[in-house]
């Protein structure tokens, strides 16, 4: 195996290479819909407020093939009592599973059919809807509709392409409000919004690319106008593995930029763990080998000082303890940053066993940290416990401690044989912890309740005709025009790339201000608290077509469009009620010039003086007045003209009279 893992901002793409790190994506887009997938519910209505709360107890189900899936058994044992909260205004008896689903919605269709051209996929002739098994309670069914749209596509990537394995037309899941204990809830106003989710080959093989690919995926999406935005719109599973190791899922990571702290300590926790296997192999504990014992000690920590095992049998529970043959050491072995080894069985004992509340376990190999040696000394003694084993304690009611010593020795177990197929939880120190198992192949199985859906020639070629241009070919379009910096990334993915192409091409606007005004103006409104997405294009074309035919200043643009921002109905009409109500219409050259007389008659010669400060005063005055009807560029130099200020001459002249 490779040497000891470098701190992250060392590692190279060699050091990856040299352990064969694989990473693909998952990426999971919510699409801008009136509706919901299958029910006519709105979607993208949040509310944390709920008119009821209902209650439901998930239990696992055979596939086709008469086998129940391990991720499904897993979440039997958890025994969660699972409440929903519901809202009217956002959820139907549909989502409770209480009548069947209607068809699929349309507009989502047509959105999915984009994206999986845009991302050059192999369409399919029909859809046909499965169902895919979720008992985690994030899906009141027990299941999510799911379907595949379109195979085996790519996007480039410098010089070499990224595989597109599949995307997949699905129904989003609740919003996780808190899980404690046996207890979890969930806000149904997220669930059935219409979602893809774009599968990448394993194609990237250094954290940074994942990163990269992702961002790719989420412009290209972006790019068609179609999708929702914002936090949790857009949320990515990152699958991971090494030489030896096995795929891994880290779920849900809401931003790209957390992606490669992700990787990277996933990295090292397959590293870790094999090389954890090898150390028992060579102390002799193989899967064949394994040994472990438990035991009640509940009596021999009744009088401990440890406060959350004090705590815990004051509230009448129990303390037992789980003896591993052959682990003495191996629990402080760094698996990740900042983590040891020891977290794989407290994470399998929060999650599975239900033992939430930290810290949940201790050990013998941070003995001193928890207990004193007395006790440690008594609770060797009652396991027969031997100078190279390790004892694993922990507390709870009788039948989560039960559950807790059983999945320590599944999770001791399946370290002598490598790395077991987790789902992991992505966290915020870019380290990850035990979610749930991976699921398999048996958690699908097809959907009864829908028939298939014919995916016609003509609908394809109407799809395609509306495509927007790739925008890494517009990012090269707008730096040959010479566009600022700032405006370019955005504006290649934004629904107004086309409007900005009609404004260039059509009215012969400036691509410079047409750019500033869509991008750095909208922002600014943003800010303000204004929502510029509101705006029709026509209602933007119609203020630029007043400039462009000399009716407005360049300056009237914005101030007309903020206008419209203000008003509950701005439309192409509203743009030429508004040029009279703002007294836009732009002055002649001889109205201009008696108001820059007007104007450098009022400059106090004793307050002002430098020519600068009498130039900034006059042109403050002037712009104050006549904003939207002049020129500001052209305002400047009949201003410079008047005050005597030769073109190139030095500013902050000390004036002399």
């Amino acid at each position: 195996m490779p040497g000891p893992f470098k701190p992250f901002d060392l590692m190279t793409a060699e050091d990856y290479a040299a352990i064969g790190l694989k990473c693909g994506l998952e990426v999971h887009q919510q699409l801008l819909t009136r509706r919901k997938l299958f029910c006519r519910c709105p979607a993208g209505r949040y509310n944390n407020d709920y008119d009821a709360e209902i209650l439901r107890h998930m239990r696992p189900t055979l596939s086709e093939l008469g086998e129940y899936d391990g991720t499904a058994l897993m979440e039997k044992k958890t025994k969660k009592n699972i409440f929903y909260r519901i809202h009217h205004d956002t959820v139907c008896t549909y989502e409770m599973d209480d009548t069947p689903p209607f068809f699929m919605d349309n507009e989502a269709l047509d959105i999915a059919l984009e994206i999986a051209l845009l991302l050059r996929l192999n369409m399919v002739s029909e859809l046909h809807v499965a169902r895919k098994q979720y008992l985690d309670g994030s899906i009141p069914t027990g299941f999510q509709r799911t379907t595949i749209v379109g195979v085996d596509g790519w996007i480039p990537f410098g010089s070499r392409r990224i595989g597109i394995r599949q995307l997949g037309l699905e129904e989003d899941a609740c919003r996780e409000v808190y899980d404690v204990g046996h207890d979890r809830a969930y806000l149904t106003d997220r669930l059935g919004m219409p979602l893809v989710e774009v599968v990448t080959e394993p194609d990237m093989r250094t954290p940074e690319e994942a990163s990269d690919v992702g961002q790719i995926i989420r412009r290209l999406c972006r790019s068609t106008g179609h999708v929702r935005t914002g936090y949790g719109a857009a949320r990515q599973d990152v699958n991971v593995s090494i030489t030896g190791g096995t795929r891994i899922e880290i779920k849900g990571t809401p931003q790209i930029s957390r992606n490669p702290r992700l990787i990277y300590n996933e990295a090292m926790r397959q590293w870790s763990l094999l090389r954890i296997r090898e150390e028992l192999k060579q102390r002799g504990v193989t899967p064949d080998t394994f040994s472990h014992a438990s035991a009640d000690v509940t009596r021999i920590v009744a009088k401990c000082d440890y406060q959350p095992i004090q705590a815990a049998l004051a509230a009448g529970h129990r303390a037992k303890c789980v003896l591993l043959k052959g682990f003495a050491g191996l629990l402080n072995e760094p698996t990740q940053e900042h983590t040891t080894f020891a977290k794989e069985f407290s994470d399998r004992v929060r999650v599975i066993a239900c033992l939430t509340q930290l810290p949940n376990m201790v050990h013998s190999d941070a003995a001193s940290e928890s207990l004193s040696g007395r006790h440690w000394k008594e609770i060797r003694r009652k396991t027969r416990a031997e100078h190279g084993d390790a004892l694993l304690l922990v507390w709870g009611g009788d039948e989560d401690t039960d559950t807790a010593c059983k999945e320590i020795v599944i999770r001791a177990k399946e370290a002598t044989v490598g790395i077991p197929s987790d789902t992991r939880q992505a966290l915020k120190d870019g380290t990850n912890a035990f979610e749930r198992v991976l699921p398999g192949a048996d958690r699908m199985y097809p959907d009864t309740d829908l028939p298939p859906l014919a995916v016609e020639e003509e609908r394809l070629a109407e799809v395609q005709q509306r495509l927007p241009a790739y925008f890494w070919d517009r990012e090269e379009q707008y730096k040959k025009l010479s566009l600022p910096d700032d405006t370019i990334r955005v504006l290649s993915i934004s629904r107004r790339a086309n409007l900005f192409d009609r404004l260039v091409r059509e009215l012969k606007i400036s691509p410079k201000f047409a750019a500033v005004v869509l991008v750095q103006r909208f922002k600014a409104w943003r800010r303000e608290g204004f929502n510029p997405e509101e705006l029709a294009d026509e209602t933007v074309f119609a203020a630029f077509r007043a400039f462009a035919a000399g009716h407005i200043a360049r300056e009237g643009v914005p101030l007309i469009l903020q206008c419209a921002l203000q008003s509950d109905k701005a439309s192409v009409q509203f743009v030429e009620r508004a040029i009279d109500e703002l007294d836009l219409h732009p002055l002649s050259p001889d109205e201009i010039g008696v108001r820059i007389e007007q104007a450098l008659q009022t400059v106090d010669s004793d307050r002002f003086a430098t020519r600068d400060q009498r130039f900034n005063y006059v042109m403050g005055t002037l712009m104050r007045n006549l904003r939207g009807r002049a020129n500001a560029t052209e305002l400047a130099a009949e201003v410079a003209r008047g005050m005597g200020i030769a073109a190139g001459e030095k500013a902050g002249e000390k004036i002399t009279t």
